[in-house]
C-alpha cells in the first residue's frame, strides 16, 4: 500500500489518495478524502489522513480483519502495533520489551483521531459499525464549567467521546539564553523569535 498525491485538473487543488497492493485506490478511504477536499481541508491535513488511514489498512491487512468489522480490543493492539518498529510489525521478527515505542503519544493519538473521523463519517453514511470508537458516559459528567452549544437542550442525554487516548507528556518551553540567541543570529535565524 502506498499514498499517492493527486492533482485536481478542474480546480488545480491537489489532495492524496491511498492506493492498494494492486495500485487502485481504496474505496472507503478515497470517498473521505476526497469529502476532506470537498469542504477544502488543508492538503496538509488531508496527506497526514491519507498516511494514517494507511498505516490502519496495512495493520487491518496483517491482521486479516474488515474495516467494518473491527472491535474496540481490535483498536488496543492497533495502538500496540504502532508502538512497535516497522520491521517488528509483521510479526516475523520478535520484539524486546526493553525497545522503545517507535511512534509517540501524541502521533498515536493523532492517527486515532483519524481513525474516529473516518468512522464518523461512515456511520453518517450508512456504515453499520456499532459503537466503535465511542463510548457512552453518563450525562453531567463533565468536570469542567464548559458546557457545549445548546447545553440545555442535550444535557440528559449521554455524549458520546472517543474510548481510546493516550497520555502525552507535557512539553516544558524551551528557555532563551544569550547564548542561544546569539547562536541563532549568526545562523541567520535572527527572525524565528518576532513571529
Amino acid at each position: 500500500m502506498r499514498v499517492q498525491g493527486v492533482a485536481m485538473p478542474a480546480s488545480r487543488e491537489s489532495s492524496w489518495t491511498v492506493l492498494g497492493d494492486d495500485d487502485i485506490p481504496v474505496e472507503p478511504i478515497e470517498r473521505y478524502l476526497a469529502y476532506l477536499t470537498d469542504i477544502e481541508r488543508s492538503p496538509n491535513t488531508i496527506r497526514a489522513y491519507a498516511y494514517d488511514l494507511k498505516d490502519y489498512w496495512v495493520f487491518l491487512a496483517v491482521r486479516r480483519l474488515d474495516w467494518r468489522e473491527v472491535r474496540l480490543e481490535d483498536i488496543g493492539e492497533y495502538v500496540a502495533w504502532l508502538r512497535l518498529p516497522p520491521t517488528g510489525r509483521d510479526g516475523q521478527v520478535a520484539v524486546l520489551p526493553s525497545v522503545e515505542p517507535h511512534v509517540t503519544a501524541s502521533t498515536i493519538n493523532r492517527k486515532l483521531s483519524a481513525l474516529a473521523a473516518f468512522y464518523a463519517y461512515q456511520v453518517r453514511h450508512g456504515v453499520d459499525l456499532g459503537e466503535l470508537l465511542t463510548t457512552w458516559q453518563p450525562p453531567g459528567g463533565h468536570r469542567s464549567g464548559w458546557k457545549p452549544f445548546l447545553h440545555h437542550i442535550s444535557k440528559s442525554k449521554p455524549q458520546p467521546r472517543r474510548a481510546i487516548v493516550l497520555k502525552t507528556p507535557t512539553k516544558l518551553p524551551r528557555i532563551l539564553t544569550v547564548v542561544l540567541a546569539e547562536n541563532h543570529i549568526r545562523a541567520g535565524h535572527a527572525a524565528w523569535w518576532y513571529s
